[in-house]
């Protein structure tokens, strides 16, 4: 589809967003779901017994996407693209799983992902007032930003000692509620199944954030303990029903990052600086990892998942863009504002918070004065290399736990140090052709966005241009040596500091301007942020009379709601789902040319007596309210039942970082076509029965301490 078609259809979505604030709009915390706008609109009525179990089947992967349990045996279901980074870290030179797929009929052939963690949240408790007590009005921002560091620290560690489990403090609504999320970690992963890249992201680039869809995008794991299959209690049972257009369904999943309740200063702010950045940075990657895959077959499978993730992350921004771009949507925002800001000037209770929008502006001011000093030495956008990141890890290691625990970086606290040592000492395999390209990409931007002539640029290139000192850099370090890392990270400071390693070496030079940026940027701009959007959030709660609103995502477990339901676009009518058959169809259409190819075993599958039901669903659209990160939950129905796997969404869900619209959809891969594929195309019989299996379902412990406990105290600002 060419650029001026994309535009007209995005620009038809946007002229509903007069909408904004619908029923089924929303990342709901699991502690205050909209029960009375699902009994309204729905019929339906969660009981906290519901909403725990089903809570608690949601995981986390640390690789940035969702998941879930669906046996007894620690079976979990994700995304063959969330997926993706482990299946390339398992793959050899005679195995390519990420490419040809996989599938362990036994335990014992399972393999371990080498450094793969997943979270399974087991409790919540509100912490606010415990933090609000630590940071007073009268403090400095400084003063604030290490009290509020300093009592989280103190909340998670003490958590962590007495739980044993992960325990990470969240802010939401931008710090008017801070809740303690407990979770169980897992680290002891191993892959069981995978398709082949072919059908996971059948249609590629070009179907991408398209619907109809015909994509496998699924992946097994299974978690263990001591050895063993861990023994799941809460997980979700496979339903064996027809899909039904209409029906409620729900999404349990981690949506990552969304800006939905931006003030206007902050989201010119964001149209006019973070996107058009993150727009090119992905186009060059983009770009990078196609020049790349020319260089030889094995190339060109490294980069394949590089590539997906480029791409798609491209149209993200592109999508972003055209809406903050869209004079419909900024003239909404704009009268939601002023609406808004007359209300809280009206009421003498609520004038107090009058001043919060003016902080915020003057925050956002700060921000683009040191945006690319922060992203390129901290955030680490200059030094985009696997080797970097280990560097730069253990550099910090050494320096931050000589430290008391409430003054370190969070990262290297208590808390998060085991889950940071088992990325440090990762044994994934490190490519120096992929360091190299990588590298030299990110120091080339580094140098246009810091400025040839600044000293410390300089003094980073060493006389050399970008992609000759990323080869130099990558030559030069040792850091790809599991037992080098091992050795450097038991020799402290001082090992680090009498390093000649090439990646330690650079680390360290900037190191002190890196912490500048990031010390800069709490100060002036998150904490003022923080203070400000919670005195907004305490305005509207007040104005509501009780929490109404969900908070932004913060790659924590929400709920979405929706039903599966079809849509019309530019005058067509999209159904609501596809089906099997319909996989040969499309591909038919596109000649089976890559990437409309469809792998020789769904042929053979297709061809020998009608195995394949092809009338079954094999990719879905609903109306749940989903952003990246969502990538893996599950979609269930009213029952509980697992019925699909979220992957994507339509067009006009790419701002849904921004906005939700009645056109957007997100899009999931069925249940039934998984279980036919594991049946009937993979001779994967075993697990489908594992996941089929009925079993008694596990007991809920309902608000007994449970996620559900907090529904009622969670409305509190």
């Amino acid at each position: 589809m060419d650029a001026m078609a994309r535009f007209l259809r995005i620009a038809v979505a946007l002229l509903a967003l007069a909408g904004i604030g619908r029923a089924e709009e929303g990342f709901w915390l699991p502690t205050a779901l909209p029960v009375e706008q699902l009994k309204t609109n729905h019929n339906f009525t969660p009981t906290s017994e519901w909403v725990d179990h089903l809570t608690k089947t949601a995981v986390r992967l640390n690789s940035g996407g969702s998941g879930s349990f669906v046996s007894a045996n620690g079976l979990v279901l994700t995304n063959h693209h969330v997926a993706a980074d482990m299946l390339e870290k398992v793959s050899t030179s005679a195995h390519n799983y990420y490419r040809d797929g996989f599938y362990a009929p036994t335990l014992d052939r399972e393999l371990r992902a080498p450094d793969l963690e997943i979270n399974n949240l087991v409790d919540i408790k509100d912490v606010t007032d415990r933090v609000n007590a630590a940071v007073t009005t009268k403090m400095s921002t400084e003063e604030a930003v290490a009290a509020r560091r300093a009592i989280i620290a103190h909340i998670e560690k003490e958590s962590t000692d007495k739980t044993k489990n992960r325990s990470d403090v969240v802010a939401f609504y931008e710090g008017a509620l801070y809740h303690l999320y407990v979770y169980k970690k897992y680290t002891d992963v191993r892959l069981v199944w995978a398709p082949e890249a072919r059908i996971a992201q059948f249609g590629g680039d070009p179907d991408n954030f398209e619907f109809p869809r015909y994509c496998l995008d699924a992946a097994f794991f299974r978690v263990y303990e001591n050895g063993k299959p861990a023994m799941i209690e809460h997980y979700l049972t496979w339903s064996q029903r027809d899909l039904k257009e209409g029906e409620l369904v729900f999404v349990v999943g981690h949506p990552g990052r969304s800006q939905r309740f931006l003030t206007n200063a902050a989201l010119e702010f964001y149209r006019d600086l973070r996107t058009p950045y993150g727009f090119d940075r992905f186009r060059r990657q983009e770009i990078m990892w196609q020049q790349y895959q020319f260089e030889g077959i094995e190339q060109y499978q490294r980069a394949a998942g590089p590539l997906f993730f480029a791409q798609n992350f491209r149209k993200v921004y592109d999508g972003v863009s055209r809406v903050l771009q869209d004079p419909a949507f900024i003239a909404a925002k704009e009268e939601q504002e002023r609406a808004f800001r007359a209300r809280v000037d009206a009421d003498p209770e609520l004038k107090q918070y009058a001043g919060a929008w003016s902080r915020i502006e003057a925050a956002e001011q700060a921000f683009a004065a040191m945006y690319f000093q922060r992203f390129m030495l901290e955030v680490g956008h200059g030094f985009e290399s696997d080797l970097f990141v280990i560097a730069r890890g253990l550099v910090r290691r050494a320096e931050e736990i000589a430290k008391p625990n409430s003054e370190r970086l969070e990262e290297f606290q208590e808390s998060s140090l085991e889950s940071l040592d088992q990325q440090l000492f990762s044994p994934a395999p490190i490519y120096a052709d992929m360091e190299v390209g990588r590298l030299g990409l990110s120091l080339t931007t580094l140098v246009e966005r810091m400025g040839f002539s600044e000293p410390l640029v300089q003094q980073i290139l060493a006389g050399k241009s970008p992609h000759e000192r990323a080869a130099e850099l990558v030559a030069g370090s040792k850091l790809a040596d599991v037992a080098e890392r091992k050795r450097m990270a038991d020799g402290g400071k001082g090992a680090i500091n009498q390093s000649n390693d090439s990646m330690i070496k650079l680390a360290l030079l900037v190191d002190p301007p890196s912490r500048e940026a990031r010390k800069q940027f709490e100060q002036r701009v998150e904490e003022p942020e923080r203070q400000a959007y919670a005195d907004l959030t305490k305005a509207r709660f007040a104005l509501a009379k009780g929490q109404t609103l969900y908070p932004d995502a913060t790659f924590t477990l929400r709920v979405s709601y929706g039903t599966i339901k079809g849509y019309k676009d530019g005058g067509q009518t999209i159904p609501p789902w596809t089906t099997i058959g319909g996989l040969y169809t499309h591909a038919k259409a596109h000649q089976g040319k890559e990437p409309w190819d469809v792998p020789d075993m769904w042929f053979r599958a297709k061809v020998s007596g009608g195995r394949l039901a092809t009338s079954k669903p094999f990719n879905f659209v609903s109306t749940t309210d989903t952003t990246g990160g969502n990538s893996g939950s599950p979609a269930v129905n009213a029952s509980g039942e697992l019925i699909g796997l979220l992957f994507d969404g339509n067009i006009y869900g790419t701002a849904s970082s921004q906005t939700h619209t009645t056109l957007s959809r997100s899009i999931s891969v069925s249940a039934a076509v998984i279980e036919e594929a594991l049946r009937h195309v993979y001779n994967a019989g075993k697990l489908a029965d594992e996941l089929t299996r009925r079993q008694p379902g596990p007991k809920s412990q309902g608000s007994q301490g449970g996620i559900a406990a907090v529904t009622t105290a969670a409305t509190k600002p």
